[in-house]
């Protein structure tokens, strides 16, 4: 079993988590400062340091920088009081892997420990992924014969049996929802049920509720109780797309359901207590909505335990063909037609796309083909690729704006421009122009165009 090295002053504390994690199997070693802590270390095999943050002495900071140099991949989790958060979050951005904040119950310990162990051991098998890859893994309905979506396939496997969190990340498009279920149906919870949220379909306003749930009257309109989908998800996984786009009071009561597995519903007072899976998706860059503000760093690094990124299809092209051939086989059966395969020069056509929109837009293509193709091959002229939309303005020679346009025709240009490459997806549409929701709405109401209350 493996070996855990308890740093921890108080005495009657580090008895007692000798005392549990021994009863858990685990063998411990402990000491009441840092500098017997490094020496412990430096002597024995340990598998995971559990360290307070306050101690006398070298801090338990200094001893974590120390034991990461020792050893970059060994686990380390920090305790400290609950008034020093941000501390923690500063031994998360030094390597600590997890923070449990003082007091905490004696099981929430023994489950950060569990889950330590356990993404340790699936990282220590990610150092030979490399390798491995001449294994094949395979899922119904992903295609990964290329080399970038066998290794996403590689990790999922690995972390699926585990119970740690996952945070997919990628561009729209990429099936990031496809992964997150099939993470559920290899994991341990595959039984219970897989409970999909999508943050910018919902308003702001109704977010909370409708992760959260809401008691009869909390709100007006609220006339009975109802659950929300974090209760629905109990004992299953629950998949959180577009987590960047969470706002804030919501992103407290997340962090707090990921500390302490319970909740209260909206006009509540009862403490719900859940067992849930958690995988959260992003197409953003969450580091830059940390130094922006727009996103916590205590729920950001409780969200990225195993980071997955999943490759946009312009960077996996030879898997295209397989693709084409499976939505072909899914469109034209539900259509009733007869076997349908596509021709060499349009499968050339397929591979020269930069396919902005992913998987996604090739579904779509396919799908159109299949619909109007007029034989039982698809030709290139049954494929109608979506290029993007030519300025009917010259841009000036020196690089300045337009030729005849002013400054806010351009603007407004730029807008509706990127709303047409966002589908009409008015959270895309701010982040491919760098603009908050709120930032975009007043400009959509400047030229006219309604938002619907916000809308997506």
């Amino acid at each position: 079993m493996p070996t855990i090295l308890i740093i921890e002053d108080e005495s009657k504390m580090r008895r007692l988590l000798e005392l549990n994690l021994g009863e858990d199997g685990f063998k411990t070693v402990s000491a009441p400062d840092a500098e017997t802590g490094l020496k412990l270390l430096a002597s024995e095999q340990i598998d995971l340091v559990l360290t307070d943050l306050k101690l006398p002495g070298m801090s338990g900071l200094e001893l974590l920088q120390r034991a990461k140099q020792q050893d970059p991949a060994l686990p380390v989790v920090v305790m400290t009081a609950f008034g020093s958060v941000e501390t923690a979050v500063d031994a998360m951005k030094a390597g600590a892997t997890d923070y449990v904040l003082k007091p905490f119950s004696l099981a929430e310990m023994r489950m950060v420990v569990h889950k330590e162990l356990d993404v340790s051991r699936l990282r220590e098998e990610n150092r030979s992924l490399r390798e491995a890859l001449g294994e094949k893994y395979s899922h119904p309905n992903i295609v990964a014969r290329s080399a970038k979506m066998q290794e996403v396939l590689a990790i999922m496997e690995r972390v699926a049996p585990t119970n740690s969190t996952v945070l997919l990340g990628g561009e729209s498009g990429v099936g990031k929802d496809l992964i997150a279920r099939a993470i559920h149906e290899k994991s341990r919870r595959a039984s219970g049920p897989f409970i999909k949220i999508n943050s910018t379909a919902i308003p702001e306003n109704l977010l909370e509720s409708e992760l959260f749930g809401y008691e009869r009257g909390a709100f007006t309109g609220a006339t009975t109780s109802k659950p929300g989908k974090f209760e629905l998800a109990d004992k299953g996984t629950l998949f959180l797309d577009e987590i960047g786009d969470v706002p804030p009071v919501t992103q407290v009561k997340l962090l707090r359901v990921l500390q302490e597995r319970e909740f209260e519903r909206l006009g509540g007072t009862r403490t719900v207590k859940v067992d849930v899976r958690l995988v959260a998706a992003t197409n953003r860059d969450l580091r830059a909505a940390l130094e922006d503000g727009t996103f916590r760093e205590d729920l950001y690094y409780r969200l990225n335990v195993v980071p997955i990124d999943i490759p946009p299809l312009r960077e996996h092209k030879e898997d295209i063909p397989d693709l084409a051939n499976l939505f072909l086989k899914k469109f034209c059966g539900d259509a009733g037609r007869q076997a349908v395969t596509i021709s060499p020069e349009a499968a050339n056509l397929l591979m020269s796309h930069h396919w902005p929109g992913n998987v996604r837009e090739l579904q779509n293509i396919i799908e159109r083909a299949c619909a109007m193709a007029k034989t039982n091959k698809i030709e290139p002229g049954d494929i109608h690729l979506d290029s993007a939309p030519r300025n009917k303005t010259v841009v000036s020679s020196d690089g300045f704006l337009p030729n005849g346009m002013t400054l806010d025709q351009w603007e407004d240009e730029m807008i509706r421009e990127a709303l047409k490459r966002a589908g009409g997806n008015k959270s895309q549409a701010a982040r491919l122009l760098g603009l908050s929701r709120n930032a975009l709405r007043y400009r959509l109401s400047k030229i006219g165009i309604e938002d619907e209350n916000g809308a997506e």
